[in-house]
């Protein structure tokens, strides 16, 4: 009985995020705030500096061995 609840709850849940975006709303998710990284430069910069000095990680997009230094 609960597992059916669960799963009906589950299903309900997953059909309510389902939704069209009318053409006229589509200017409201193209605006900068929306994404998911604002400034795509600091992102950029940031991301290699994280990758930079975390040597250990590796699949980055630049290597180092931690002292920030190509």
């Amino acid at each position: 009985m609960l597992s059916r609840l669960l799963l009906t709850f589950t299903v309900l849940l997953v059909i309510s995020g389902c939704s069209t975006v009318k053409p006229w709303e589509r200017g409201n998710l193209a605006q900068d705030i929306m994404a998911w990284q604002p400034d795509p430069l600091k992102a950029s910069l940031d991301n290699h500096i994280h990758f930079s000095k975390e040597g250990s990680s590796g699949g980055g997009q630049a290597a180092g061995g931690g002292c920030g230094c190509n």
